[in-house]
This record gives C-alpha cells, structure tokens and sequence, in this order.
C-alpha cells in the first residue's frame, strides 16, 4: 500500500527533508511526483520519528516542494531477473541502454541481496582458467572466490577486465558460464569500448553488462555493483550458472559513497571517507561464494586504480582485508611494454592452492609455481646488483637467474591482450623457462617431475 505526504519541507542538493510520515523504513524506494506529473525516484537514507531524508537518484533542479508529494512504495530497490538478460546492455539502475525491449521478469529480487548463512558455504575448490599465464600459473583464480586487480591511473586495466570476460571458463562446463560486467563511473568511450569488445568476439552472448557513465548521478553509482550482484544471483542461484562478476572501477564507487556521505553532513573517517566504508565494500564483496547444494556459484574480480599508486590508501588497503589475495598491476612493467603488466611478486592468491594440482589442472602446477616465484625472485634481486655493483660482481649463476627474469617477463608475463593460453601451454613455457637454469637450482620441485616434464618431447630448447 503506498503512501503519500505533501509534507516536503527542504530539499539540499540531492536530499530531501518529509515530515509527517508513518512506518518509513530505511532504503524503502520513494517517488516524488512534481506538478508536471513528472515522477523523480529516491529512496530513504534516514529515518527520525516522524522525519525522513530522502536520496534522490537525479538532480533536484527544477523540483517545487510546495506543489510536489512524495510516495513511499513500502519495499526497497528491486531489480526484475531474467535468464533473458543475458547478452544485454543496461544502466546503473537496471534499464535497458542498448535499445531493446525491457525486460519481462521471471521475479523481481531486492538489490541488497540476502545474507548467506555461513554454515551452507562451500569452500572454493575448483580452478577458473583466465587464459592470462601470470593469473592462471601463479596466482591462480578459484571459483567462489574473491580476488581484485589493484590497478593505477593510465594502466590497462580495462583492456585486462575485457581479456578476462572474454578468455574466462571453467572447464568442462562451457555452456554454462556467464559474466556479469559492472562498469562504474567510467566514460562513455570506456563502456563503448566493452560493449564493442564483447560484441567483436561474440563473449557478448553470456554477458550481462551494468554501465554507470561518469556523468550519472552519484547514487546511481551506488546502486550499480549491488544491481550487477542481484542479476549473479539470479543466474547462479536460480538458474545454477557460474557467474564471474567483474567491477570497474570500485574507486568510482567509494567517491561516489564519500560524496553522498559529505551530503549527509557524516564525520568522515581516514581520507573523508565515511567510517562505515569497510561494511559497505565488505556487504558487496561476500556476495561472492558457493552455497552447499547449489549448481551455481559467484566468483568476483573487482578492479581499483589506486589513488596516487598507494597501496595503503583505505580502498585497497580494506579491500585486501576483505578479499582472498590481490592480482597487482605495474607501473614500470607497462613501460617495458610488457602486457598486461601483472607484477606476480606482490600479487597474491590465498586460494590458489585450493584449485590447482591433478585432476583441477596437472600435477606439477604447485611444484613448478613455487620455483617460478622463486628463480624470479632471485632474478631481479640479481638485476639489481648488477645495477649497482656492475655485472662483472655477479656470479655464473648469478647471471642465469637475471637472464631468466629478463626472459619471464617477456615471454611467460607479457602475452599481450589476445592471447588465451591453456593451462597446460603456461605450464609447458613455466618449464621451458626453467631450462635456463642448472638442474641442480630447481630446489622446489621433486626429481619425478622434472625428469618427466623438463625433458618431454617438445619441451627441448
């Protein structure tokens, strides 16, 4: 039943004042219905006895309070699912942006998902191949799980997140997988960009994509990745996909919080973001997981460019609290023109070792990731000598372990944007690469391994 009060007393940029009201609650969705018969959506942020501060999700120019009454409609945001969303275009609040016919739903589902019981998670345990050897071979990508690409200004990340969506699979169970894209806050030539991608390679058929514009009102960038996260669980809940949710560029989304936080006259925390930032990412970021019993499951990549290359900064800095590793992005890597610049030292997967070895991938993933991590560790440390002592102060070995990082970055880091590798290729060049060594430096990997794999037909230098 709704409700209806002409009681609005105030209206400051895109806050509203009503008083009077009854049985309001917090995020229910209100109308505010002008002169003109034109309709304005918000929804409540905060409610004080008989008081209500509404959010508008447009601008308030041209608003007459005195002639306008706002209705409030009793539920929250909802977004209307169906299995025909799929290869479709929408905007920040769930309308079509691509032209086509909206959406005739199969149920309508509040944005704000509900809670997962904890006891019916099941752990992440099954390898998603990305195709990108630096992702796949060493930080490896688990479905269920949680990993964000930490980014800077200037990086190719959105070409990444477009490798990713398109190269993404788990294995043996194509037909089933899906992508829902988020683009929060980006340009228009950025989410052209996508949608162009997506369509050229045909990844557009198992996409769903959420574009909020740069110029979107702030709390519609609010709404994008909990509309985009409702679709997933839609598909993978309802329907048993599996979903892989990509977001870019969740910085967008923190400014966006920041700015309504400062409407709200809030104290603001570390940075003027609001103290409450931490809950927020994390009620969208454990969205992500498998449920005991279902097909389906959500795997999320969120994307942050990192303010100033901070890593300390509260968005990635709360995000890495929250989420199971970080896949990083490099400055000086993209300036080599190796692509895409994932820096595998400070990257980090915490489930990797849940999705790989015999029957997930092959059993010499652990052993040789291990020494890959290892031999290239000692390689720019080798550099770096060099770089300082001369490389007359290295030792033989010394200077193999420095020829063999100069290599890992060219050939097994740098693959460029079109090229989806399988598991087995990575694997292969992981060896071929070790061959730069002595036998006797392959410390982490046991003698079965390398005489059946560093030795294989095909595998010869």
């Amino acid at each position: 039943m709704f409700k209806e009060y002409k009681t609005i007393r105030e209206v400051v940029g895109p806050l509203m004042l009503v008083e009077n009201v009854k049985g309001v609650k917090y995020n229910e969705l209100v109308d505010i219905i002008c002169s003109n018969g034109e309709i304005r959506r918000g929804k409540v942020l905060e409610v004080n006895l008989d008081k209500a501060v509404v959010q508008l999700f447009e601008n308030s120019q041209g608003l007459q309070i005195s002639e306008a009454k706002a209705r409030f409609t009793g539920h929250s945001q909802q977004l209307a699912v169906s299995k025909d969303m799929l290869g479709r275009v929408f905007d920040g609040m769930g309308n079509p942006r691509d032209g086509g016919a909206p959406i005739i739903p199969e149920k309508l589902m509040d944005i704000n998902g509900e809670p997962i019981n904890p006891a019916a998670r099941d752990y992440p345990n099954e390898f998603i191949q990305t195709g990108i050897s630096a992702i796949d071979g060493l930080n490896t990508l688990v479905r269920g799980q949680k990993l964000p690409v930490f980014s800077m200004s200037g990086l190719p990340h959105a070409e990444l997140a477009a490798q990713i969506a398109r190269q993404a699979k788990v294995r043996g169970t194509d037909s089933n997988f899906a992508v829902v894209f988020a683009a929060i806050g980006i340009t228009f030539e950025e989410a052209q960009y996508f949608i162009d991608d997506f369509k050229k390679t045909g990844a557009i058929e198992r996409t769903v994509l959420f574009t909020n514009l740069a110029n979107d009102p702030a709390v519609e960038r609010i709404a994008t990745p909990r509309m985009a996260l409702t679709c997933a669980e839609y598909l993978a809940f309802t329907c048993g996909m599996h979903v892989l949710v990509i977001m870019t560029d969740i910085t967008n989304y923190a400014e966006a919080l920041r700015e309504v936080s400062a409407a709200r006259r809030e104290v603001p925390g570390r940075r003027g973001y609001p103290g409450y930032l931490y809950t927020d990412l994390a009620t969208m970021y454990e969205r992500a997981g498998r449920i005991r019993g279902s097909e389906g499951s959500i795997t999320q990549i969120p994307i942050l460019t990192m303010p100033e290359d901070d890593k300390t900064h509260p968005i990635p800095d709360l995000t890495g609290y929250i989420t199971e590793g970080q896949i990083i992005l490099s400055r000086d890597l993209y300036k080599k023109g190796i692509n895409p610049p994932i820096d595998v030292l400070p990257s980090l997967s915490r489930l990797k070792d849940k999705g790989i070895g015999n029957g997930k991938t092959r059993e010499d993933h652990a052993d040789t990731m291990n020494q890959l991590f290892s031999a290239y560790s000692s390689g720019k440390e080798s550099k770096e000598l060099s770089a300082i002592l001369g490389e007359a102060a290295l030792s033989d070995t010394d200077k193999l372990f420095a020829k063999f990082a100069e290599q890992f970055e060219k050939v097994y880091v740098n693959q460029g944007f079109e090229t989806d590798r399988p598991i087995e290729e990575t694997l292969d060049l992981g060896w071929e690469l070790l061959k730069i060594l002595p036998e006797s430096e392959l410390k982490r990997i046991r003698k079965a391994y390398i005489d059946k794999y560093l030795h294989k037909e095909g595998n010869n230098s």
